[in-house]
């Protein structure tokens, strides 16, 4: 079995970071492993505190993880500071990790501000260039591209400015920022775009880690970044399509909507 590795932080309420990366890699076929990087106490309704892992434990756990298994496939999500970007590239250079999928993760849905200004410039200089795919939404984007997106063009113009700044194929989410479902993957100089039905689902609670961890899953299978893009998005559709409808706020996505067989019965 292919191996995934998610470094992320702890969503309590499950439908983000860790456990939903754990939960998507799982779904789609390979062996989830973790490195926690912050505990945040939150729920569908939004984020109340985070508690920020010591660099030396985040060490430990990058250690544990790359001298026994060696992951096929790596998915980065929420790095709260400068110091913890740092360990995390760090590391990856010294193990020469592959296949690495950064979601620059930088508010919540809720609107939580997931990390600092600091870090944000840090992530760009030692995280984006040692990865094969960042992810990131309008809003990301914007700030990376420094490019204002109101429409497909704009995504365009965008996708390729970060391209040529960071040297890494992106997958700019178009998403209900510019009322569609459309993604566009700027890849080997080539424009793609992801295109599924617009599904009418307000629980998206953890969609970007989601597609960001079924992207890595697929890479660590063996498909290239078109592919495994292509079958992210397929994924998350049927996530939304599910309509779990959990909590009182911005809810989760059904990450086991096709989970099947005799250990997933229900007794009724």
């Amino acid at each position: 079995m292919k191996t995934a590795l998610t470094i992320a932080g702890s969503d309590s309420i499950g439908g983000a970071g860790i456990q939903a990366d754990i939960k998507t890699m799982t779904m789609n076929g390979v062996y989830a492993m973790s490195v926690i990087t912050a505990l945040t106490s939150q729920n569908t309704m939004g984020v109340k505190s985070i508690f920020e892992i010591s660099t030396d434990f985040l060490e430990d756990q990058l250690d544990a993880v790359f001298e026994d298994v060696f992951p096929d496939a790596i998915k980065i999500g929420m790095v709260y500071s400068s110091e913890v970007v740092e360990t995390v590239s760090g590391r990856l250079k010294k193990y020469g990790a592959k296949n690495i999928v950064v979601d620059p993760v930088m508010v919540s849905t809720s609107g939580a501000r997931l990390i600092d200004d600091k870090a944000v410039e840090t992530l760009a200089d030692k995280l984006f260039p040692i990865a094969d795919l960042i992810t990131p939404n309008i809003s990301e984007a914007e700030i990376l591209s420094g490019v204002s997106i109101k429409c497909g063009e704009d995504m365009m113009i965008g996708a390729e400015i970060i391209e040529r700044r960071y040297g890494c194929a992106v997958l700019c989410k178009g998403g209900h920022s510019i009322n569609d479902s459309n993604d566009l993957l700027y890849y080997d100089g080539k424009f793609i775009w992801l295109k599924e039905r617009r599904i009418d689902n307000p629980n998206t609670h953890g969609t970007g880690c989601t597609l960001s961890s079924a992207i890595a899953s697929n890479l660590a299978k063996g498909f290239d970044v078109c592919d495994s893009a292509h079958r992210a998005k397929e994924y998350i559709s049927g996530a939304l399509s599910s309509m779990l409808n959990i909590g009182h706020g911005d809810g989760p996505l059904n990450h086991s909507f096709d989970l099947n067989g005799k250990y997933a019965e229900r007794n009724n």
